[in-house]
């Protein structure tokens, strides 16, 4: 299912999104200017490797910033066209209501943290891995959980691509959200119990979702309190 547009219109224009796509753009136009022995290089200086992040040990190629401080660069770079191009448009079409309903600042911050805790959730199931984690995916997962929490009534302009079938279909945003969260579930499963996990950290999706959920509740918990939108 490829998420097309929703039906939500955005009351402010999302500088913070269209911002973040333009970096995550800029980053990857830079990567394709290296050739590839130069984009595995600068992978591994960017990229989150748990090993690294538990032992604060560099195993090299050494990184371009302090060991913790590559859970933040690793958000800016992406392993492939297909992957960028999937992980934008998710945050295109969802992000800017989630950025209009917390505001600019708060969804920068927000943004980064939900990366962050995305990417340990996968560092505390595979602590030892010298896997390099990079992608925005974590990121973006939160604002994916925060949007279901938010907009429980939206409607998503899903393409189903099946085997002999292909349609648009309008589909409430709890029904596609909640089934993306629980293909995450699905597969973030079956790799922790041994299966393949071709090369995605499935659980940095689990854990980056469950956190847009709690900063959705926080969000709400506070617009109540204080009487704001």
């Amino acid at each position: 299912m490829i998420p097309i547009k929703d039906n939500i219109p955005s009351g402010t224009y999302p500088f913070v999104t269209v911002t973040l796509i333009a970096l995550n753009a800029a980053v990857f136009l830079y990567q394709l200017s290296l050739g590839m022995p130069g984009i595995e290089n600068f992978i591994y200086k960017t990229a989150a490797i748990p090993v690294e992040i538990t032992s604060l040990y560099d195993i090299g190629p050494s990184a371009i910033v302090p060991l913790p401080f590559t859970l933040l660069t690793s958000i800016f770079v992406h392993g492939g066209l297909f992957h960028i191009g999937g992980n934008m448009l998710f945050l295109w079409i969802f992000g800017d209501n989630v950025e209009d309903r917390f505001g600019h600042l708060a969804f920068f911050v927000f943004y980064l943290l939900a990366g962050v805790a995305a990417s340990m959730a996968h560092i505390m199931l595979e602590p030892e891995s010298t896997v390099p984690m990079v992608g925005a995916s974590g990121a973006i997962a939160g604002v994916l959980g925060a949007y279901f929490l938010l907009f429980p009534k939206a409607q998503v302009n899903t393409l189903v691509i099946l085997p002999l079938y292909i349609s648009m279909v309008r589909l409430p945003a709890l029904f596609f959200l909640g089934f993306w969260f629980f293909l995450q579930l699905l597969n973030s499963g079956a790799s922790a119990a041994g299966g393949a996990s071709g090369g995605v950290a499935w659980f940095a999706h689990v854990g980056g979702f469950v956190v847009g959920v709690a900063g959705a509740l926080v969000y709400k918990a506070l617009s109540a309190a204080f009487g704001s939108h």
